[in-house]
């Protein structure tokens, strides 16, 4: 039987006003997971985090992440044109 292994957090709160969340019409649970993806999304974008770091800040599985990157269209792939046709003419 495999231990889960229990990973050191940290603990970041920000105060949103209550009419925010009447305005957003979600519960604070569901705001939080809506910002913690929203995060991951972006550290990701900007290469400061990698996919599956981002999908453990957003605590969803890879493929879940990978899926969510999918729906709002962003590249699963960091690679640049660039990048492949360097690795193909290696491979000649």
């Amino acid at each position: 039987m495999k231990k889960a292994i229990k990973m050191e957090t940290h603990n970041i709160s920000i105060d949103i006003p209550n009419d925010i969340l009447l305005a957003l019409n979600e519960t604070a649970n569901d705001l939080k997971k809506r910002i913690k993806l929203t995060l991951a999304i972006e550290l990701y974008k900007k290469q400061k985090l990698t996919i599956g770091k981002a999908a453990q800040l957003s605590e969803m599985s890879r493929l879940e992440f990978e899926t969510e990157l999918s729906n709002q269209k962003i590249s699963i792939s960091n690679l640049r044109k660039e990048d492949v046709f360097r690795d193909l003419e290696k491979l000649k």
